[in-house]
């Protein structure tokens, strides 16, 4: 009961802190204030609350269970990341502000056409749907199973109560909100993981070189893979690092319309560029922490890796304040990619779908209503998704589920390069969407086949660029020259 009752009790704390700057920063109801924020957000609050939107729940206890078995190979693809986001700092960042657009997609609708940007849009609306719910699945699922079966709360009134909360303070404010929201939720992210660091090594009577010098005996300080055939090759992960940033960052409505909210093209590159050095930092700290957790696993016996180690170490083995600190850490990582995807769901379904900024039939309040059912109406959705993946409850599944949502983002890559290289025309048809279709779905296939069908070759990361790749010569031959 000591612990609940601290659990609750920081918890209540936490959701007040959150509905206060809610409040703060939702005087401003309209559309353009909820959508962009009025383009007035600080460059440096945008940037670290970005952390917190890059760091999911599932990273928060995935990233540090890799360690034990794969050493710090993740640090490869994180430095693909960075890559990748001076690609968007300079290539895509200038296109948008240029536009001056309030949805990423309008790119595609003056480069391609009215088919071109509603398919983007969709394939953005599908797979951010799916995926952040899947993402909050897991997260939800892991404090139930290690916590609050315990306490007699039900899964189903959990998942209630988070996106209830998550609805109240987002309705109002939008990205305004959400750049202040996830600016507190990234702070407390990063403070548990610090505290947890400094209390296992307490826990294992290390001090810093120590603990180094016994990751490097334990060779868990690995970090290059120079097998060709590997899925987390080198040059595997770098490559396909720096296209998912390109493709789940920059071309993303949810990671990109925080970005556009900041003043100046130069206040947000200089946004993009420090928060793509922290994130850096702070996911080499994920995997220290990661081996730490794998080094308290053998020396305690507990035969644990994988995604179950962080919440078995923090919940069963750990003094009740590490507990805590994860659990703060969890939700503090969960929120940012729920009220994120929310909100920029709300805004890409209105914009590009309902066509806002087009229909001059609707008054500014009518559209406010509109746009607030919206948010009402995708709360509702990722409520009942979250119960579909409770009631099937397999692992293998939701895992699928989730690099199925990766494969979407595919078509978008290759809908972008197509615009940006391309001087030739697509057809204005449903061709356009049937080939976006089918691209993930062709190299889906050849992705659980490429082992047997290239002798042994993995593409791993790989498959994002492919999917770009196939997505884009699909439409390349059904274009024209321009007249």
């Amino acid at each position: 009961m000591h612990f609940s009752y601290w659990l609750s009790s920081l918890l209540l704390l936490y959701f007040g802190v959150l509905l206060w700057i809610a409040r703060a920063t939702s005087k401003d109801q309209s559309n353009e204030s909820f959508f962009i924020g009025k383009r007035n957000s600080n460059w440096f609050v945008v940037a670290f609350g970005m952390i917190g939107t890059s760091l999911s729940g599932v990273t928060f206890i995935s990233v540090p269970g890799t360690v034990g078995s794969q050493g710090f190979y993740y640090l490869q693809v994180v430095l693909g990341y960075f890559l990748g986001y001076i690609v968007v700092a300079f290539v895509l960042l200038p296109i948008y502000y240029r536009m001056q657009v309030s949805s990423i997609y309008h790119f595609l609708d003056q480069q391609l056409g009215r088919i071109a940007y509603k398919t983007g849009a969709t394939f953005f609306i599908v797979s951010r749907t799916i995926g952040a719910t899947a993402r909050l699945f897991l997260v939800i699922n892991v404090l139930q199973l290690f916590l609050l079966n315990d306490l007699g709360i039900s899964f189903y009134w959990t998942a209630f109560f988070i996106l209830s909360m998550i609805l109240v303070y987002t309705l109002q404010g939008g990205v305004k909100t959400i750049v202040w929201t996830d600016t507190l939720q990234t702070f407390f992210m990063l403070l548990a993981l610090v505290c947890c660091i400094i209390i296992i090594l307490n826990q294992l009577n290390l001090d810093c070189l120590t603990a180094i010098d016994q990751m490097q005996q334990a060779n868990y300080l690995r970090w290059y893979n120079g097998d060709v055939n590997a899925g987390s090759n080198f040059w595997k992960h770098l490559i396909g690092g720096a296209f998912i940033t390109i493709s789940m960052t920059g071309m993303d409505q949810e990671m990109m319309q925080k970005n556009i909210s900041v003043r100046t093209l130069k206040d947000s590159q200089k946004n993009m560029l420090s928060f793509s050095v922290v994130l850096v930092f702070v996911n080499c700290l994920f995997l220290i922490l990661g081996a730490l957790l794998a080094m308290y696993s053998n020396q305690n016996g507990l035969g644990v890796q994988g995604d179950d180690l962080f919440p078995l170490i923090a919940l069963d083995k750990m003094p009740v304040l590490f507990s805590l600190l994860f659990v703060i850490g969890l939700i503090s990582a969960l929120f940012p990619s729920a009220d994120g995807a929310i909100t920029a769901l709300t805004s890409s379904y209105c914009v590009d779908i309902l066509g806002f900024n087009r229909n001059t039939q609707l008054t500014e309040q009518q559209k406010i209503i509109k746009r607030k059912w919206v948010h009402v109406s995708f709360a509702i959705i990722f409520l009942l998704l979250v119960f579909i993946f409770k009631w099937v409850d397999n692992k293998s599944i939701i895992d699928l589920i989730l690099k199925l949502a990766g494969y979407t983002y595919g078509p978008l890559l290759g809908l972008y390069v197509f615009a940006l290289f391309s001087k030739r025309v697509l057809p204005n048809s449903m061709l356009v969407w049937i080939l976006c279709f089918i691209a993930p779905v062709v190299v889906f296939i050849i992705d659980r086949n490429s082992v047997s069908w290239f002798h042994g070759f993995s593409l791993g990361y790989l498959n994002l660029p492919l999917n770009g790749l196939v997505t884009y010569l699909s439409l390349l031959a059904i274009s024209k020259k321009k007249l």
